[in-house]
């Protein structure tokens, strides 16, 4: 028997290959479901941006990762790598997580009306909801300001053919909000207002922090204006009102889908569209 143990090359081509394993390449595409190996974290991509993919797990905590390798899909290996092709249009979805309709044409303004404390608050509903709120034909109208609720409701004069949905912010017991809020409950147009709110000083913290690479949003003194409070705790000008309005331009800026805002926000924005749109 003839020994050929040594009749092959041991330069022979691909030969740094020889036995190692290939681990295919995962467009990562939206609502792919993956698991990040060294850290565990498991959950659906959301966005590819800049060779980083966002994950989102089921309590709606988000990480970010870069592309590459380290990757699980149904426990196999993967290589994540930019997508090449974009998302069916029938998969499209609205900033607010809707299916989006393609080419619907705006509906004629229904009677009803959401009422929202300030222009920060409109411009927010606006960037997240703006395309379902046009579809149903919902205005939405700042008030600047809770305190003449009762005087605006009186001139509205709501009916069930002509709701009020009121989004006010910071609706925590024993505040101010939510005495007014109980007012209007028990007052002659309770039964066609719906008066819903967040826990949070401004909506500006309805935004994840994380947005902004904070770990928290700054805690200001009472007797500090919180905008202002804000903006000096992170170091950005906040001389006047020009400058509070460049750093809400910022912070929305950073703001693309319903993903990007706190669930407290989120469920009472939902809340207010479903009470004004329903068919009496």
């Amino acid at each position: 028997m003839n020994d050929d143990r040594y009749s092959q090359d041991v330069l022979f081509d691909g030969w740094k290959d020889a036995g190692r394993r290939v681990v295919p390449h995962q467009e990562a595409v939206r609502d792919l479901v993956v698991e990040e190996v060294a850290t565990g974290f498991c959950g659906a991509v959301i966005r590819v941006e800049k060779k980083v993919v966002t994950l989102e797990d089921r309590h709606g905590k988000l990480r970010l990762f870069p592309l590459g390798a380290g990757f699980l899909v149904d426990g196999q290996p993967v290589e994540l790598v930019n997508p090449t092709m974009k998302t069916p249009a029938a998969r499209a979805r609205t900033a607010s997580g809707s299916v989006a309709v393609a080419n619907a044409p705006a509906r004629v303004a229904r009677a009803s009306r959401i009422f929202v404390e300030g222009r920060h608050d409109a411009e927010l509903v606006e960037k997240v909801w703006g395309a379902d709120l046009r579809i149903e034909g919902v205005v939405v109208e700042y008030i600047e300001g809770v305190d003449n609720l009762a005087e605006l409701l009186a001139g509205f004069k709501p009916t069930p053919t002509r709701r009020v949905g009121v989004l006010v912010d910071h609706l925590v017991p024993n505040s101010k909000e939510s005495r007014i809020a109980d007012a209007v409950a028990r007052g002659p147009y309770g039964k066609n207002v719906l008066v819903v709110g967040h826990p949070y000083v401004d909506v500006w913290q309805s935004v994840k922090p994380a947005r902004l690479n904070l770990s928290a949003w700054p805690t200001i003194p009472r007797s500090i204006e919180w905008k202002h409070g804000i903006c000096a705790a992170l170091g950005w000008p906040h001389d006047d009102q020009a400058d509070i309005a460049r750093a809400w331009q910022r912070i929305l800026g950073q703001v693309r889908t319903y993903a990007d805002l706190e669930p407290a926000l989120l469920g009472r924005v939902e809340q207010l569209i479903d009470f004004v749109t329903v068919e009496q």
